[in-house]
């Protein structure tokens, strides 16, 4: 690079002796490239000076050690106040990358990390394309999941470069794709080594890759004729996870691309205003909401301790054989303790088959497996960094075991206990030094749910709550600190919203009916199927806990089933029969699925207003992030107090009320409720967090 460097706020243009002309971004005050109004407008400035120019090429690469673009700067959409607003900024966007589609010169994008949304959509404005062959390059468009589509023109972009079908597909499904995966897809025209980025550039200038020729299956649905078939396959294929009533941009991207012309102004000019429309909408106001709660969630693992390299597990039940899979597959060296050898076995078969699900090549698959080792007589005790107590519900099994674990565990090493409902004060008596002892409450299934609790009594340690924290972190887990207390946070809202579907089926309501209802609001799963996935037993278990301290009362249906054998899934039978196709009776006399959803979900809202209410949590972002990922909650909600604040808190307080006359105390609101009126008196209507 020659000395002759132009240096803005953010980025850094300069000449090498090839004539080769790179623009760098280095975002300022940041760790992660995005495309800010200021960014674009410095770009748009750079262009502006290479007009008249004639450089041998432009190169477009990033500063960032992480990676390329992350994408647009999501903090500026919640900013947005009006369709008009969006509809000028989108535009902005497409300006500048058009300015660099039409250069005149060779432009190539040399990606290496992370290079997502509107980060790919500039790469794509690129005439080619040279990524890292790292496993941490990764491209895609993730749009669908802030509830938009891309709209600086990768639309059109995508769909002209790889075809309709791959193009669509990666945008409908947000998925990333590795530097290979984009290869062969033809997103990228090389992969190489990082170091070798610059070397691969000359080699492209020296000698230009031929244009790609789309395969004909590519090229015939993108005819006008056959693009209405595509689009209603598309569609039927969309909705088999997607409610177009609560996530509407897979469907109008879907739309978009079956609308366009040969007119590619007129194109752009709808892909701007589609996004325009979609990004002012709730769904995508809550899901920018979750994405940022998400990224609140990420930094309470963020915390200056040492690293957790050694975990011993005690527990080869489920819950504490998933945990130790799952620690092993991310690289920590696990220990998992059991009397019984036999379940280690079962840990162990549980293991491969996920190791080989995701990592897929046979060396990577034994290595994982080398770091979970089954460990019977608890020799890894003393080696751990953190040892996680997973056995069953029970809190003087639990005190025991603490008794023996203590005095062989290391001075500096934590303990973690994966109860799901008893508070830590009741196991802490056991201990000689119980500022170590901390909750690590995973959810099950480990691999899939995002969300561990990291409960925290008066006596926890600061130092043992950060390490938790940030085990959870580097799990690839979101932690959320909680407050001790029964049920902590995510099982205690959960459970009267259980209980209340628990009560309908003994009215006579079908499950099936009470399910749908809980899906048609939003829930990704029913709760009489939750119940019987959690386990009916460990439901029941955490109902007792419940009663204890709550004023609630064990269903006896959910007695009668765990006694006779029939605990859900795992046992092939709960409330109901797995292994079968059954459809869904229709019962005379159903209630509406309006006063189903009401009772199930009120009792839920009401559960969140009282933790609210005893900051079982420290704010209501940290309950609507911790519900969100620990549940599923709707996620175009943006969580239970932030749909009672779009709901209207006083009109759910009064249904809230006539259910109360209807069905008795289940129902009195809790007095949260008359704090959450109070604040919206004194407080604008809250925008998106963080």
């Amino acid at each position: 690079m020659s000395s002759d460097i132009t240096s803005y706020r953010h980025w850094r243009s300069g000449q090498d002796p090839a004539g080769i002309v790179h623009l760098t971004l280095d975002r300022a005050e940041s760790s992660t490239n995005s495309l800010s109004r200021e960014v674009l407008d410095e770009l748009d400035h750079l262009l502006t000076d290479l007009k008249g120019a004639t450089p041998r090429a432009v190169v477009i690469r990033s500063g960032k050690r992480n990676g390329f673009i992350a994408g647009a700067d999501i903090n500026e959409f919640t900013a947005i106040k009006s369709a008009e607003d969006a509809l000028q900024l989108i535009r902005r966007g497409q300006e500048v990358l058009a300015r660099i589609e039409t250069l005149g010169v060779p432009t190539v994008a040399l990606i290496h990390g992370f290079c997502l949304g509107g980060g790919l959509e500039l790469a794509l404005a690129c005439r080619y394309r040279i990524a890292s062959d790292d496993p941490g390059t990764r491209l895609g468009f993730p749009e669908v999941k802030l509830g938009i589509h891309p709209g600086f023109g990768g639309t059109l972009r995508s769909i002209r470069l790889v075809g309709p079908l791959a193009a669509l597909e990666m945008m409908l499904t947000g998925r990333t794709l590795s530097a290979g995966q984009a290869k062969k897809l033809c997103l990228v025209d090389y992969t190489v080594p990082e170091r070798h980025l610059d070397n691969a550039l000359r080699a492209l200038l020296a000698k230009p890759p031929a244009a790609r020729i789309l395969s004909l299956k590519e090229r015939l649905a993108g005819l006008p004729v056959a693009r209405p078939i595509v689009a209603n396959f598309l569609k039927r294929s969309v909705a088999k996870k997607a409610d177009p009533r609560h996530y509407p941009a897979p469907y109008a991207l879907i739309d978009l691309w079956r609308s366009f012309g040969s007119d590619e102004t007129a194109n752009y000019k709808a892909e701007a205003q589609s996004v325009a429309r979609l990004i002012t909408g709730s769904s995508s106001r809550n899901l920018v909401r979750v994405f940022q709660l998400q990224e609140r969630l990420k930094a309470q693992g963020k915390t200056d301790v040492g690293r957790t390299r050694a975990i011993h597990v005690v527990g080869g039940g489920v819950m504490g054989g998933d945990i130790a899979i799952w620690c092993a597959l991310q690289g920590l060296q696990v220990t998992i303790q059991d009397l019984d050898r036999t379940r280690l076995g079962q840990v162990v078969k549980r293991g491969q088959l996920l190791f080989s699900r995701i990592l897929k090549e046979r060396r990577a698959v034994e290595t994982a497996m080398d770091r979970l080792v089954p460990d019977p007589e608890g020799r890894g005790v003393g080696r751990a960094d953190v040892v996680i107590e997973a056995i069953f519900e029970n809190a003087d099994a639990k005190r025991e075991l603490y008794r023996q674990l203590e005095p062989r565990m290391r001075p500096d090493a934590i303990l973690a206990s994966n109860t799901s409902s008893i508070p830590l004060e009741e196991l802490a008596g056991a201990l000689s030094r119980p500022e170590r002892l901390v909750g690590l409450h995973f959810f099950n299934p480990v691999d899939k749910m995002q969300l561990v609790e990291v409960v925290a009594m008066a006596a926890s340690s600061a130092e043992a709550l950060a390490r938790a924290a940030a085990l959870v972190l580097a799990i690839k887990r979101l932690p959320l600190p909680v407050r001790s207390s029964p049920g902590f946070l995510v099982n205690r809202i959960l459970m009267p919203y259980l209980l209340e579907a628990v009560t309908l089926v003994e009215e006579g309501v079908p499950p099936a009916t009470i399910d749908r209802a809980a899906t048609d609001f939003g829930m990704p799963m029913g709760p009489v199927r939750l119940a019987d996935a959690v386990g009916l037993d460990i439901c029941l278990s955490v109902a007792r806990v419940f009663a204890r301290h709550y004023k609630t009362e064990v269903s006896a249906r959910l007695e009668q089933l765990v006694a006779a054998g029939h605990l859900g899934r795992k046992s092939g039978k709960g409330f109901y029969e797995y292994g079968k196709h059954h459809e869904s009776r229709s019962a005379a006399g159903d209630l509406p699925p309006a006063e189903i959803c009401d009772r199930i979900m009120l009792r839920l809202l009401n559960e969140a207003v009282a933790c609210w209410r005893e900051q079982v949590v420290a704010d209501a972002d940290l309950l609507d992030g911790g519900v969100i990922f620990g549940s599923g909650f709707a996620p175009f909600r943006g969580g239970p107090l932030q749909h009672i604040r779009d709901a209207g808190a006083e009109a759910l307080y009064t249904r809230l009320r006539e259910l109360e006359q209807r069905h008795g105390t289940r129902f009195t609101p809790d007095p949260g409720w008359q704090e959450l009126f109070q604040e919206a008196q004194t407080q604008p209507p809250p925008a998106p967090p963080l």
